[in-house]
């Protein structure tokens, strides 16, 4: 089954085509980073704009790179939620309509799923159960995983995501965007004892998690310290370590709790160099086995959801031509492929 996957839930137009015999045929991905920098973030208008603009070229482009023509593919997978409506809104309508024209059947995808499912597009995939930490965006999850549509979850952060904690510290900072990979950069000329930032939550039992009251800590240290030549690096650094540390010790306690071997990272902060090393160390320690996604499919891409969508359009699963979009989207409503 040839699947075109289509992903248009944030600031980044995603395309691929899968092939459920032969893998990964072909991807292309748009940024929009450029667009939204001298904002300091999305302006959902403009994002929406974009994809108008780029979805139509992207797709041209990535059926040359896979060698297919629309009338070879079997189905299309757009994300249908969570993430902004009128972003979502491009990718569905588009995607809806266009196996409505080819007369093949189309699939709304879980954004959140697509990235929990990405490390299966590799060579080595895990195995089930597995615990999935995801961290895109503005979520922070932990989830056990015992198969595709079978979701527990086992803690969830109660304000702020790591990533929103990471974007905001960034602002704080007179960072360029995107913040997460700005403080991490700078992070690596700092001195990560130099403040002793709070690990939220740590302290209590449970899975959830909290970055708020960390983002006031590094406000306050940017607010209160006195100014030196490193204080900046030191702060990006002392907080860094910080946040990473926070998602590796409640890994390592999901993976305790649970008794599950493995563990799946997923999202855009699952490229964080600081967080691969603390779980690289902590699996080890368990004789644990750690999986991510290839470095272009932690952020928002199509492989993803073309390959999620294709899973789920194998067991016969379908949109009706009633074009539906969630921008807030629990995961834990999801359903196995075919039990529905």
């Amino acid at each position: 089954m040839r699947i075109l996957g289509i992903e248009t839930s944030c600031d980044e137009t995603g395309v691929a085509v899968y092939d459920s015999d032969r893998g990964l045929l072909a991807h292309r991905l748009y940024s929009q980073i450029e667009l939204h920098a001298d904002y300091g973030g999305v302006v959902p208008e403009l994002a929406s704009r974009d994809h108008v603009r780029k979805i139509i070229p992207l797709l041209k482009e990535l059926l040359a790179d896979a060698g297919s023509r629309l009338e070879d593919l079997d189905g299309v997978a757009y994300t249908a939620g969570p993430g902004l409506a009128g972003a979502l809104m491009v990718g569905a309508v588009f995607g809806r309509t266009l196996a409505w024209s080819l007369g093949i059947p189309a699939v709304g995808v879980h954004h959140m799923e697509g990235h929990l499912l990405a490390p299966m597009l590799e060579a080595n995939p895990p195995a089930f159960p597995f615990i999935a930490l995801l961290v895109s965006g503005g979520h922070t999850q932990l989830m056990r995983v015992d198969g595709i549509g079978r979701y527990e979850l086992l803690g969830e952060s109660i304000d702020d995501a790591a990533g929103e904690a990471f974007d905001k510290v960034a602002k704080m900072l007179k960072l360029d965007y995107p913040g997460g990979p700005a403080v991490a950069r700078l992070a690596e000329q700092g001195d990560d004892s130099r403040f002793n930032f709070p690990r939220p939550m740590l302290d209590r039992p449970g899975l959830d998690f909290s970055f708020s009251g960390l983002k006031t800590a590094v406000l306050n240290a940017q607010n209160n310290t006195e100014d030196y030549p490193q204080k900046k690096a030191d702060i990006a650094a002392s907080f860094q370590a910080a946040a990473i540390d926070t998602l590796s010790r409640k890994c390592e306690r999901a993976l305790k709790e649970s008794g599950v071997k493995r563990l799946v990272v997923a999202g855009g902060v699952s490229a964080n160099k600081l967080l691969r090393a603390k779980l690289a160390d902590m699996v080890q320690r368990h004789k644990a086995e750690v999986f991510y996604p290839a470095l272009p499919f932690c952020t928002d891409n199509g492989a993803m959801i073309a390959f999620a969508g294709c899973q789920r359009l194998l067991e016969g699963e379908q949109q009706s031509l009633l074009i539906k979009v969630r921008p807030r989207w629990p995961m834990t409503e999801l359903a196995a492929p075919g039990s529905v």
